[in-house]
């Protein structure tokens, strides 16, 4: 059943017709909510073919069950005519509606996110709603490896004047990200994620993140 769930991601997400020209940044975290009161930063390094990236995270919660980030960074992005720098700012909330105790096998979270990317003649606004699913496993006698998968719908509004002066358009694409956030240390929490999306004259297909994860 879990290869089947696996599969059927990764074929919704290479199928997409009409891809935009960014995702907002990437999943980081399972589908468990931070406990009332608590905090995490995150910082995570992005890689792919034609991009190299730094972000960093702020996690929040005031709320049973609710969590909400805030993500800036820098990224280097590879154009026909020369590389070029840009910003990326982007927030997102997270709501658990199932957790995995007792006879359910994972956890599961509903959201939505809202991301920037912005630089010389270039610029991209994200938005869209976002699924998770999780499963935390004990490792040795305190740590634990939380695996996951993340779904969204991304609407992308285009402004790509780096290859075309006249191009301002507005594109829709399904990302997926396969991750897992590992527990070292009670403060120390190593992430690692891939990313998939359909190539196109901005993006990689593939796009690999780490990073840490630090409760505080």
């Amino acid at each position: 059943m879990k290869r089947v769930c696996v599969t059927a991601l990764a074929a919704i997400a290479l199928a997409s017709s009409d891809p935009a020209a960014a995702q907002v940044f990437g999943q980081f975290t399972g589908a468990e909510a931070l406990p009332v009161n608590g905090r995490l930063f995150g910082a995570y390094v992005h890689s792919s073919a034609d991009l190299a990236g730094l972000l960093a995270q702020l996690r929040l919660s005031f709320y049973p069950d609710v969590d909400f980030g805030f993500q800036g960074g820098i990224a280097r992005r590879s154009f026909a005519g020369g590389d070029r720098t840009t910003l990326r700012l982007g927030t997102d909330l997270k709501v658990a509606v199932a957790r995995a105790v007792g006879g359910a096998p994972i956890a599961i979270a509903v959201g939505g996110q809202l991301g920037v990317e912005t630089g010389d003649h270039f610029h991209v606004l994200t938005l869209g709603p976002t699924l998770v699913a999780s499963r935390t496993l004990p490792v040795g006698q305190s740590g634990h490896v939380t695996p996951y998968a993340g779904l969204g719908l991304a609407f992308a509004s285009i402004d790509d004047r780096v290859h075309d002066p006249s191009t301002n358009d507005t594109r829709f694409t399904v990302p997926v990200r396969f991750g897992a956030d590992f527990q070292v240390a009670p403060q120390l929490r190593l992430a690692l994620e891939l990313q998939f999306q359909r190539r196109d004259s901005l993006n990689d297909t593939f796009g690999l993140v780490a990073g840490v994860n630090l409760p505080f």
